[in-house]
């Protein structure tokens, strides 16, 4: 009947182990991969194989399992919890299942779905948090990959966390009313502060913020994540990103973090567009700080997302500083900051054995004023230079460079949109930095790096600089 839902073959439930013995049948890989499935819990592993294959001897070895060397025989069976065959022959396999049957032993004969009592999950491990992924059989690599997403979803410290939440069932019962004020302890319990500190390392820390929603009957303080959204292609964000971006009640966005990684945010959190780009600034510093701050008051759980990485000329500081100053906890996630995206659309060597030890972040704003700044001449040693939002100032950067001694001939390479697929790149040399102010067509954020690194770059997906005219035709390169 159409719309009516699929039964299943298999039904899944957790099996006590600990302590109790399972029997694996077999010497080889199938063998092996069962014995490290298995060694994720607290079972004991016996192999049985004549002769096992060296790596499953050495991992066995290494992982406390009992290998006995001889021909299978039935009693091997005797008073396991479960058994595997793994022989890799038909034949041997359902000899072992047999006898594991005759014995009522759930058996599984490796790659025969047809001969199994019970298939092995896709296994995200976070004990005592277990997530398992069954095909019965029928897609082992299609679990692979659904492990592999909510492998990604959960945080390492996720089994930490729920072995301190077993420690408060308790006390929650006896100190809290049942339903709603429960639920929103536990809820503040797993996305707020003990969930923060678990992450950080800190029990003590966790503890003491268990004990204080305890007191606050599950009412949650606010708390500001500045979080890095990376260039812009959202595939690189964190995966820390990614889960407060779905637990955030508030994602308050810069102008550039690109719709589709906002979008990766919960789909009811209010969004809030904050940016600042050259020539519109829909909001002040100030009156970003000053959000900030009543949100956190207001005890929501905010994210503020910022292009590229929050500690990389995105302001975080004053933001820090005025959360520190109201009582408001935080947190800093960094992010892929737009220079490293920009070498790797160049397959460019920051730091080369040889040529260059050192890096400059920087913006193009930096060489304002009469001084050169420190960076100036560490460019002049060699140093790698990366330049933020550079393109107006592109003419200056280069004569100030110059004037410091930098040779003409240096290698230059310009990113526009870094990491997108509509990313647009330029090489050329110091000499023809210039022109790229007048490059009113590159209407996205401009990162350029500049150095002796730069010339192993990959330059044969990039345009010449020199081949374009003020116009924005491109022209040939011209001898000087």
């Amino acid at each position: 009947m159409a719309g009516e839902t699929a039964k299943l073959n298999a039904f899944p439930v957790f099996m006590r182990v600990d302590g109790r013995r399972v029997v694996i049948i077999g010497g080889g890989e199938e063998a092996l991969a069962k014995a490290r499935l298995m060694a994720q819990s607290a079972a004991e592993i016996l192999v049985v194989a004549e002769a096992p294959e060296p790596a499953l001897v050495n991992w066995g070895a290494a992982n406390g399992v009992t290998l006995v060397r001889a021909p299978y025989e039935a009693a091997h069976l005797d008073g396991a919890a479960l058994a595997f065959a793994a022989t890799g022959e038909e034949r041997s396999d359902r000899a072992v299942v047999a006898d594991a049957r005759a014995r009522a032993i759930p058996a599984n004969a490796v790659d025969r779905p047809e001969l199994c009592d019970f298939f092995t999950p896709a296994l995200v491990n976070r004990a005592p948090v277990a997530v398992a992924i069954g095909t019965e059989g029928a897609g082992p690599v299609l679990a692979q990959m659904i492990r592999a997403r909510i492998d990604r979803m959960l945080s390492p410290s996720l089994g930490r966390l729920a072995v301190l939440a077993a420690s408060y069932r308790d006390a929650v019962e006896r100190r809290l009313a049942k339903g709603v004020v429960r639920r929103r302890f536990w809820k503040a319990f797993f996305t707020g502060g003990p969930a923060r500190a678990i992450e950080a390392g800190n029990a003590r820390r966790a503890a003491e913020a268990a004990e204080a929603l305890l007191l606050a009957q599950g009412a949650e303080p606010g708390h500001v994540a500045l979080v890095g959204a990376g260039p812009g292609a959202e595939d690189l964000l964190t995966l820390r990103a990614q889960r407060l971006l779905m637990e955030a009640d508030v994602i308050v966005h810069d102008a550039l973090v690109p719709e589709a990684v906002v979008a990766m945010g919960r789909r009811d959190a209010e969004r809030i567009a904050a940016g600042k780009r050259k020539g519109c600034h829909s909001k002040t510093q100030a009156e970003i700080n000053e959000l900030l701050v009543a949100l956190g008051r207001a005890g929501k759980r905010v994210v503020r997302l910022k292009s590229g990485d929050p500690l990389v000329f995105g302001r975080a500081g004053e933001e820090m500083a005025a959360l520190r100053d109201a009582g408001i906890s935080y947190e800093v996630v960094p992010g892929v900051t737009a220079a490293f995206a920009a070498a790797a659309d160049f397959e460019l060597p920051l730091t080369l054995r040889g040529v260059a030890s050192s890096m400059v972040f920087t913006t193009g704003h930096d060489l304002k004023g009469v001084a050169l700044p420190d960076w100036a001449k560490l460019a002049i040693e060699g140093a790698t230079v990366a330049v933020y939002m550079g393109r107006s100032t592109a003419a200056e950067v280069a004569g100030r460079l110059r004037e410091a001694g930098l040779s003409r001939d240096t290698a230059v390479a310009v990113v526009e949109n870094a990491s997108l697929g509509k990313r647009r790149l330029f090489h050329g040399t110091l000499s023809d930095l210039p022109a790229l102010e007048k490059r009113t067509d590159l209407a996205g954020p401009v990162l350029t790096i500049i150095g002796d690194a730069v010339a192993g770059a990959n330059f044969t997906r990039s345009e010449s600089l020199a081949a374009w005219h003020e116009t924005g035709a491109r022209i040939p390169a011209q001898e000087e």
